[in-house]
């Protein structure tokens, strides 16, 4: 696994102008191939009456899976720019859908690259990224008259809770860098003179 990958912000829309042409850039998170060709689905019902919904997608933290299509524009010049401008920024689940209005004037196949791989660009600046890390997830079993403490260490010590749940023990759940566990144990015995539980599990990605 990857131990960190960029993704955009959030979703949303920006609009750029080029030689009376309208390029719309749509860009939105996707955990996977299908919400990716969901949103596309969603975009393309939406603009209808569009020239062309040029898109492109890059799934997992690796990019193993990279696609794009022109929609009828020249081959090469609209869905390979913005997948390039994606990967060039190192976005990873991420889809991008730029829905062109024709203004009248041919750009010729250069602009064309331009223009597609320039709209990705400026939704991206435009709606900002964000990296997330990689983490070990783990889990903490601890009494309840120590729970509430314990929780407000872990907070102040910047470590990332992710769930909480109440039953004969309190059992927390949280997030470690790898590279973090050894200590954390340590840190975990002093501050509960010993008495909590520590299992690391598997692992997942979260806000770096």
């Amino acid at each position: 696994m990857q131990d960190e990958y960029r993704t955009v912000a959030r979703a949303g829309v920006h609009e750029t102008e080029v030689n009376r042409s309208r390029f719309r850039c749509a860009l939105a998170p996707a955990a996977t191939e299908q919400e990716a060709q969901d949103f596309i689905a969603a975009v393309r019902k939406e603009h209808a009456d569009a020239t062309h919904n040029c898109w492109a997608y890059v799934i997992g933290a690796d990019a193993s899976v990279q696609k794009a299509s022109d929609d009828g524009e020249p081959g090469g010049t609209a869905g390979i720019p913005m997948l390039q401008m994606l990967l060039r920024r190192d976005m990873r689940y991420v889809v991008a859908v730029v829905t062109r209005y024709y203004g009248g004037v041919k750009l010729g196949a250069g602009g064309l690259v331009r223009a597609y791989g320039g709209a990705v660009g400026e939704a991206l600046d435009a709606l900002g990224t964000r990296t997330r890390r990689r983490f070990r997830l783990a889990t903490v079993t601890v009494d309840h008259q120590r729970a509430g403490k314990l929780q407000n260490d872990l907070r102040a010590t910047g470590r990332e809770v992710r769930d909480v749940r109440y039953g004969e023990a309190v059992t927390i759940e949280i997030g470690l860098p790898d590279a973090e566990v050894d200590a954390f144990r340590a840190w975990l015995a002093d501050a509960t003179a010993g008495t909590a539980g520590f299992a690391p599990g598997g692992e997942a990605y979260g806000d770096a």
